[in-house]
């Protein structure tokens, strides 16, 4: 399983120390440009998982083509 954390700095030290102490898991720190590119990755899927299930309306592609 994979996990990303969102930890004060103040505590940031502490808790990769400990995590790294633990046999079991591989700690592998991120940047925060990538753990922003990762939540706007989720939102994106939960919006179109969303679309999918029919409880908000898609927008049609020439719409979002014309924004840009």
């Amino acid at each position: 399983m994979k996990a990303v954390l969102d930890i004060k700095d103040s505590k940031a030290s502490f808790v990769m120390e400990l995590l790294g102490n633990l046999p079991f898991v591989k700690v592998q720190p991120i940047t925060n440009e990538k753990a922003l590119l990762l939540s706007e990755i989720r939102e994106a899927v939960q919006t179109v998982n969303l679309i999918k299930k029919g409880k908000i309306q898609a927008r049609p592609a020439k719409e979002l083509l014309n924004e840009i």
